[in-house]
């Protein structure tokens, strides 16, 4: 499949900036998967606005696809019926992206599997290149693209990534099937890195720029690059994020991209910058940045159980657990921020979503 394949409401949708949370998994006390809460949490960003869900990633859990588990298929079509029962009612056009992993046969086959489903992409992770050179993986990254349009994902070091430099960006983003990267190394030098490599490809007006540096949101979508290549400047901006942050508190965070649009906090830098360090502060707290993101998605699951979307924080790890205090500091930041979340929105409408 092509990229210009994708419907072109939804293609451009997407490039010009949208709302993507990372699905995350719900499972039972048993931990097995609880479909009926599997597809309230589809209902959910649905509803809430959102222009995406990217589907099988991180946050659904990476072991979704150990044999003893097998869930990878099942996933990607729980989310493959409740987009097409969401578009059918609403003719709102979405983003279906699929997470893909592993080496070149493993990633073939969910590229596959992903496009048999009926999704326009794939985030394509790369942490099983730990140890190979840029032109290993850029081969790798052409033979995904021959079969699915790509987003590309740089992942950070502490759950898995590797660093990748500005060679890599720049001829990754020469791949024609790619349409967009995901950055999310949390860190601003190699975000740069990313953002220059695309201005250098010569692609920059084909490819879209998500934020996945959930430590720092709302300044990359407030920010415009200028880059020099050769005798031109390139412009460009991070047009909206796919984010394991945005999982919840998601209709917020769908007011704020779209608040960011209309230009709200273009002649306000303070109010920007205090809103900026209070989303960050926020995240902090679901990701447990205080031991190294140990409880990143346990995090997430405390907010959907507080808010009766999840039964509870039951991962396929049964040693995946809250840190130390990280409860603590999901209190301290509900009681802090009231205004970020959107408890009254899912009171609203959970019986209809598990219904």
């Amino acid at each position: 499949m092509n990229h210009t394949e994708i419907p072109k409401d939804i293609k451009n949708a997407f490039q010009k900036g949208t709302v993507i949370p990372a699905l995350p998994l719900a499972l039972d006390k048993n931990r097995k998967l609880d479909e009926r809460r599997q597809r309230a949490l589809m209902r959910y960003y649905l509803d809430a606005g959102v222009g995406g869900v990217a589907v099988a990633v991180h946050t659904t859990q990476f072991e979704i696809r150990l044999p003893e588990v097998n869930l990878y298929g099942k996933v990607l079509e729980i989310a493959k019926e409740e987009f097409h029962s969401f578009e059918e009612r609403t003719q709102k056009p979405i983003i279906r992206i699929a997470g893909v992993i592993g080496k070149t046969e493993q990633a073939t086959n969910e590229a596959k599997l992903a496009l048999k489903n009926g999704y326009h992409a794939i985030l394509l992770g790369l942490a099983a290149f730990a140890d190979s050179d840029n032109d290993e993986i850029i081969a790798h990254c052409k033979t995904i693209a021959e079969i699915i349009p790509v987003v590309g994902f740089y992942l950070q070091p502490a759950v898995g990534g590797r660093r990748l430099d500005v060679d890599f960006w720049r001829e990754f983003a020469k791949i024609e099937n790619v349409i967009a990267i995901k950055m999310a190394p949390f860190n601003r030098y190699q975000t740069f890195d990313v953002v220059r490599g695309v201005a250098e490809s010569g692609r920059a007006d084909e490819i879209a720029l998500y934020t996945g540096n959930d430590d720092n949101i709302l300044i990359d979508l407030l920010s415009e690059y200028k880059i020099t290549v050769g005798d031109k400047v390139i412009k460009k901006r991070i047009v909206g994020g796919l984010l394991g942050h945005w999982a919840v508190w998601t209709r917020t965070a769908v007011k704020l991209l779209e608040d960011i649009k209309s230009g709200k906090y273009d002649a306000d830098t303070r109010q920007a910058i205090t809103l900026a360090n209070q989303i960050t502060d926020s995240n902090a707290a679901f990701f447990d940045s205080a031991n190294n993101f140990a409880g990143c998605i346990v995090g997430l699951h405390e907010v959907l159980r507080r808010q009766g979307i999840l039964e509870g924080l039951w991962t396929l790890d049964k040693d995946e657990v809250l840190s130390p205090g990280q409860m603590e500091e999901i209190d301290r930041i509900y009681a802090a921020y009231p205004d970020l979340n959107d408890d009254d929105f899912i009171t609203e409408n959970l019986s209809k979503w598990l219904g």
